[in-house]
């Protein structure tokens, strides 16, 4: 980690019919799918999306490691919050933590991601850090 520096944002997401199971509980897949809402929020609030790394960089950022941690059960038309923590590390990586919320501000999960740059158009993995991510740190954490 680089100094522990981290940056959060968070994310409303009414639950959908289609989020849910028989029971009308978010089927929980979903809850990954709302982690990739996170991180797009982020990448939009932040100039971090993946169209922003392609179109700067010529790369894409796949996930290599998804985890959740189930704590309570969300049903339909809740509004849930999604906190998605930027992770700063000097590895070729873009770490994110989240932690959802009900209405209740009761904690519903946790979990984490991990991504890795690759080429887009030959696949191979970036195993240094690319000059345009470390700019975008500096820039972000100086507060530029």
């Amino acid at each position: 980690m680089s100094a522990n520096r981290s940056l959060t944002t968070s994310t409303d997401i009414i639950v959908k019919f289609s989020d849910c199971d028989a029971l009308q509980m978010v089927w929980h897949g979903n809850y990954i799918k709302y982690f990739e809402d996170g991180r797009e929020d982020f990448g939009r609030k932040f100039n971090l999306g993946y169209w922003d790394i392609y179109q700067q960089s010529g790369l894409a950022v796949p996930l290599v490691h998804i985890a959740c941690d189930f704590k309570k059960f969300v049903f339909l038309n809740e509004v849930v919050t999604v906190q998605s923590t930027f992770i700063d590390t000097p590895a070729a990586k873009i770490i994110f933590e989240y932690k959802i919320f009900n209405s209740k501000k009761e904690l519903i999960c946790t979990g984490e991601s991990t991504q890795v740059f690759v080429h887009a158009q030959t696949k191979e993995l970036v195993l240094v850090t690319p000059p345009f991510y470390n700019s975008w740190k500096e820039k972000i954490f100086s507060g530029a």
